[in-house]
């Protein structure tokens, strides 16, 4: 239970941090279709006979460069689509070869964080060090190509170069987090409480605090929920993210209601 926690807390604060600026940049496709497309990878090593960890993080990367390339020369959500089908193809074709499933692969979809060990919980601290060294040293070009790109153009900062450093660290964070929360439910933690706290406030630093905050929440009160039921964690942590984005878009509402002018009839 102590590296759970430990091991949750390190992604809820990855989560936190990326997330924000996947909701920022409108690229929650990207998000759900990056983790999903590496099992692929993790499907290959272990056809191979080699660390599944190191297919995961060279399919996660490929597939993150993959999109940035095709997403530059056309349509992004197109490009996301087809990297994603041609990833999610190759993962079925290399299980195709096997008559095992490995239950190391079935973990990558959907999680074991109650199964870490101690040995990982150190790669995944310094990997989570990294990622979040990366976005703060990004900080500022990358806020701004987020959110104004013609601005960030004008002063001198490469919008083509800012999308590729934000798809390199989706891809740093998807290897990190996929064998503790799984595929399948690290889209959750990178979307629902980080839109929550862009609904509840419009200041960046305080918004991304704030995800980061929301994420933490999520996780631990779903190891809590997970153990007092032997129910699944993924369960608590998608409705956990799913009920994240719901609350803020009801205080978001009803602060609007609250603001908007009484006008008399």
């Amino acid at each position: 239970m102590v590296n759970a926690w430990t091991a949750a807390t390190i992604v809820g604060v990855v989560a936190g941090v990326v997330g924000f600026f996947v909701v920022l940049r409108g690229a929650a496709f990207v998000a759900d279709a990056v983790p999903q497309g590496a099992f692929a990878g993790a499907a290959g090593a272990s056809l191979l006979g080699i660390s599944t960890i190191a297919g995961l993080a060279v399919f996660a990367l490929a597939g993150a460069l993959g999109i940035g390339w095709l997403g530059h020369r056309g349509r992004r959500d197109i490009a996301t689509a087809l990297v994603l089908v041609l990833m999610l193809g190759l993962g079925l074709l290399f299980l195709s070869f096997t008559t095992q499933y490995s239950l190391e692969i079935f973990s990558l979809l959907f999680g074991e964080v109650l199964g870490v060990s101690t040995g990982q919980i150190l790669p995944l601290a310094l990997l989570g060090l990294a990622c979040v060294l990366i976005v703060l040293i990004l900080y500022r070009p990358l806020l701004l190509s987020s959110v104004a790109p013609e601005s960030a153009a004008a002063s001198g900062i490469s919008v083509t170069r800012m999308e590729l450093a934000f798809l390199v660290i989706l891809a740093i964070a998807t290897s990190m987090t996929l064998p503790v929360v799984g595929a399948l439910l690290i889209f959750s933690l990178m979307v629902g409480p980080p839109a929550a706290a862009r609904s509840l406030t419009s200041r960046p630093l305080a918004a991304l605090g704030l995800s980061v905050a929301l994420a933490l929440v999520t996780v631990w009160v779903a190891i809590a929920a997970s153990f007092e039921t032997n129910w699944p964690v993924g369960f608590f942590v998608g409705a956990g993210g799913a009920v994240c984005y719901a609350a803020g878009r009801m205080i978001a509402g009803f602060r609007g209601s609250r603001a908007r002018p009484v006008v008399a009839s």
